[in-house]
């Protein structure tokens, strides 16, 4: 009996071990391919890459819109449509001209539910976005036609895409910590796990900057 006792003592210890184990890099996260620069210098830059018409993207939005709201002072959060390819551009053609047009708060989460939800809108049609925002932003249709060709979003278009590539993204959603580190929830084993990894690169983040550290 006491051996038996002492076996499952071990047993819960090592799980607890195993449980509590810190990220691994190369594992759970990993550099970026190259360093990005970040808007705000004086903070930690968390940056979530994510296309909308990505399920697991969608999934991810509960999680982290809560995690976000708990972010210390010196965490800065912010969202960038991936932009590996062409049939991923009419959705960060939308992210940019919501912005632009001032309905990105109002619209962005009905965006995901028209896609995801109701499946009433394809994520790769621009024409059928276009008329989407109209009329969920109540908006007259020239000028959204108009924001979605402007040279602010076009230019913010070229941005996205070399973000994309310097950041070495595989698949989203994914996460950019200060421009430097990389985590994810296909790295990390889920969506949870990816912003805990995220909690830990940051608090390491946050300690290399007070000892001085680049």
């Amino acid at each position: 009996m006491k051996n038996l006792l002492l076996s499952i003592l071990m047993l819960v210890g090592l799980s607890s071990a195993v449980a509590l184990a810190d990220p691994q890099a190369g594992e759970q996260f990993d550099q970026v391919a190259q360093p990005i620069t970040t808007d705000q210098p004086g903070k930690i830059e968390v940056m979530e890459l994510f296309w909308y018409g990505c399920p697991h993207c969608y999934h991810m939005e509960h999680p982290l819109d809560a995690w976000v709201k708990k972010l210390p002072a010196d965490v800065y959060f912010k969202r960038m449509p991936a932009l590996p390819n062409a049939s991923w551009a009419p959705m960060a053609k939308t992210f940019f001209a919501m912005q632009e047009l001032g309905v990105f708060d109002k619209l962005h989460s009905q965006l995901f539910d028209a896609i995801h939800k109701s499946k009433s809108l394809s994520p790769t049609d621009e024409a059928a976005a276009i008329d989407w925002v109209t009329k969920q932003g109540g908006l007259d249709k020239i000028k959204v036609e108009k924001a979605f060709k402007s040279f602010a979003v076009n230019m913010q278009m070229n941005k996205a895409m070399q973000i994309f590539r310097a950041s070495g993204a595989t698949g989203v959603p994914a996460l950019v910590i200060d421009g430097k580190y990389m985590t994810g929830s296909s790295m990390a084993g889920g969506n949870e796990a990816a912003l805990q990894t995220a909690d830990y690169i940051i608090q390491n983040v946050r300690k290399d900057r007070a000892a001085g550290k680049k």
